[in-house]
């Protein structure tokens, strides 16, 4: 079994948030949009696409695709849209708030035998609350909330949630998450 190293940027947003992943290459785009759901913090309530050059993957709508516009993200693995280092996905996620994300991937490795895949390796910081208002929104609640004085800080501190945080990231919350995931842990 072949193992991507991916390095995933949610782009527009300073600092930086990030994570450096390692998955099968064999991962379908759709495993791979829940691996990054989980990575990255989201909470899957929102539509997605991934885009490498013009081509969309993901799920069609009827409404507004024609046929052969997005190719159905379960039949196409990670190997056949990123087949050497320094090749990209763009991943947006939510429409509305329109998150953006770069995947690029790193290095192709080989798997261990005593490594449960896939696994965060790295990244920083934690993932902005869904319907925050894309990158300007969370600019805005971020001021807020390092201002108790703010008018709405009590409001937006009970909506984000008191538990939110946004320098801290949990690698060891993010791997069980992924590794309770069955459907999308490859043992070697």
């Amino acid at each position: 079994m072949t193992i991507y190293r991916i390095h995933i940027s949610l782009l527009d947003i300073k600092p930086p948030i990030w994570r450096r992943i390692e998955l099968s290459s064999q991962t379908t785009l759709r495993q791979l949009h829940r691996i990054l759901q989980i990575a990255m913090g989201w909470e899957n309530s929102h539509l997605h696409e991934l885009l490498v050059g013009r081509q969309r993957y993901g799920v069609a709508d009827p409404t507004y695709d024609e046929p052969g516009d997005v190719i159905a993200e379960g039949k196409v693995r990670l190997s056949e849209v990123l087949s050497t280092p320094g090749a990209q996905i763009h991943y947006i996620y939510d429409f509305g708030d329109y998150w953006q994300h770069a995947i690029m991937l790193e290095e192709i490795v080989p798997a261990r035998l005593d490594i449960e895949y896939p696994r965060v390796l790295d990244g920083a910081r934690s993932c902005p609350p869904e319907d925050c208002g894309g990158t300007g929104g969370y600019a805005d609640l971020l001021d807020i909330l390092t201002d108790p004085n703010h008018e709405d800080f009590q409001h937006m501190r009970e909506w984000a949630g008191e538990k939110f945080n946004a320098e801290v990231l949990s690698l060891r919350d993010i791997n069980l998450r992924l590794h309770r995931n069955r459907s999308l842990a490859v043992k070697s």
